[in-house]
């Protein structure tokens, strides 16, 4: 490898094998404490509402629950949905998750509502949905609330998000095109290409125009650019495919037809892909040929060349499977295939050293 490239984790708290959606929690508290051993970078944790499939809409608890259950894995949203909240409540829950695990908290904000209509609809009672035009004055006034830095003439100037941290927790801004990156440059945050969104084209020029803009904004004084992307490592390429069936046929349902429906078993929709229209069969194809699928090796040199393609070195894997046995050996074969406890071991070694 060229570059050392790091690999963390975008859970969606999956609901697997028909199991209470309960145990879904529990499984994403168990699966990140195995990813820190593992030598994963970052765990994030996703926020969906009214989606059967997907038990996380509060990604700041389980964040807590997963922070308490770790050492040093970095931890965070992926993300908060800002639309639906007030700035300084985030930045509030934000600054206390960062007091209570000093400098191991990502604050990943993404624009989308995480949910149907109706689930939009009833979080902002007895208000209304806030309208999309407020997303970048919402996200200018959390992240200067989670710094206690509102500019002068600002209505809410001198209002503190308590406690307050020294550092505050790290800035990540969510998105799946360009339309988000100049909000990152310009706030100097991070910011995060989402390529398992859709299945058009990202080019290159996104990440490169996002460095290019860059200002630095109170957090870091250099641009820093992250992907994430479907990933499903398994014995063999026709495994994964098997095993990427769920997710892809969610997906179909989901986008395509606004079903969000419980996940189902591979076996299932190898069986209801042939009763798919011409058009949903293409969306299909699309969406399975987008994600990062095959053997460890396979998986290894795919992600190499999506870094070296974005010019990033650190890559969030997300994957979705039906059986939660299918997810923890994926991260497994991962894991060893980037070598990623060797960097973790080689990580702490300079920490001690310095």
């Amino acid at each position: 490898m060229s570059r050392t490239l790091r690999v963390g984790v975008v859970d969606q708290s999956p609901i697997h094998d028909g199991n209470p959606a309960e145990q879904a929690l529990r499984n994403s508290v168990a699966l990140a404490r195995h990813c820190e051993e593992l030598g994963f970078s970052r765990y994030w944790i996703a926020e969906h509402h009214n989606t059967p499939s997907y038990a996380s809409p509060a990604p700041e608890i389980l964040m807590a629950a997963i922070a308490s259950q770790t050492r040093s894995i970095r931890v965070g949203s992926g993300g908060v949905m800002l639309s639906h909240y007030s700035p300084l409540k985030v930045a509030e829950t934000f600054s206390s998750l960062q007091a209570l695990f000093p400098e191991r908290i990502d604050m990943g904000i993404g624009r989308a509502p995480g949910g149907s209509s109706l689930s939009t609809h009833a979080l902002a009672y007895p208000g209304y949905p806030a309208d999309g035009e407020l997303y970048p004055e919402q996200l200018s006034d959390l992240l200067a609330l989670v710094r206690n830095a509102l500019p002068h003439g600002h209505p809410y100037q001198g209002l503190r998000a308590m406690p307050g941290t020294r550092t505050p927790p790290a800035p990540w801004v969510l998105g799946s095109g360009s339309a988000s990156t100049q909000l990152a440059a310009s706030l100097g945050a991070g910011f995060v290409l989402a390529l398992f969104i859709g299945t058009e084209y990202r080019s290159p020029d996104i990440i490169r125009s996002y460095r290019d803009a860059y200002r630095p904004g109170g957090f870091d004084s250099k641009p820093n650019a992250m992907l994430a992307t479907a990933v499903i490592c398994a014995d063999s390429l026709e495994e994964a495919r098997h095993i990427a069936a769920t997710h892809t046929y969610w997906k179909v349902q989901a986008f395509l037809h606004g079903n969000r429906e419980p996940l189902r078993a591979p076996e299932q929709v190898h069986s209801l892909y042939k009763q798919l229209s011409p058009a949903d069969q293409a969306y299909y194809d699309e969406t399975l040929n987008s994600m990062i699928l095959g053997t460890p090796e396979q998986c290894r040199e795919q992600l190499e060349a999506l870094s070296a393609q974005y010019d990033v070195d650190e890559i969030l894997a997300i994957n979705v499977t039906y059986r939660f046995a299918d997810r923890l050996k994926s991260y497994e074969y991962l894991s060893s295939a980037m070598e990623l406890s060797q960097h973790k071991q080689t990580t702490k070694a300079l920490s001690c050293a310095s």
